[in-house]
């Protein structure tokens, strides 16, 4: 009989689907708009097709280009890194699995375009009035749900000293 425990990587397939739903949807943007075009969706919500050139909300859009290989650089880390973390993580933690495959996923996502095209494709357009936040995509959603996940699941989750008193 083996000690093994079933280990957290099978969550990878959540990784998987938000690679897919993040290209798929940002293939649909470039291909029915044009670059700074917007469609209204409803009111509070445009697509706008824009080239982020920098980090998350366009932070550290330098000129010269060089942030693209820097983000690579920390994506790539990530995406290697953060699968170690999983296959330690027990299957049944769903609270640090299933953030981690968000990350993972929204880490890929955003690789393949700096990789493929030099920029990432944003076009999720959130408003309120006239004030805008940053544009985004998949990706980002995916990240910033898996941060606040990770924030709140740590706050929240109970001492597991606690939960091993009768």
């Amino acid at each position: 009989m083996s000690n093994v425990k079933p280990n957290a990587l099978v969550w990878l397939w959540m990784s998987a689907a938000i690679v897919i739903a993040d290209q798929a949807t940002k293939w649909m943007a470039t291909h029915a708009l044009d670059l700074y075009q917007s469609i209204a969706v409803f009111p509070g919500l445009n697509w706008t097709l824009l080239h982020n050139y920098g980090a998350a909300f366009s932070f550290l859009n330098i000129p010269g280009g060089a942030q693209r290989w820097l983000f690579s650089a920390i994506a790539i880390g990530i995406s290697i890194a953060l699968p170690f973390w999983l296959a330690k993580t027990p299957r049944a933690d769903w609270r640090t699995a299933a953030p981690l495959a968000l990350i993972i996923g929204g880490a890929i996502g955003n690789l393949i375009d700096r990789l493929r095209l030099g920029y990432v494709v944003d076009f999720i357009d959130v408003y309120y009035g006239d004030w805008h936040f940053p544009a985004f995509n998949i990706a980002d959603s995916a990240v910033s749900v898996a941060a606040v996940g990770l924030i709140l699941f740590g706050i929240l989750a109970p001492n597991p000293s606690e939960e091993a008193k009768p």
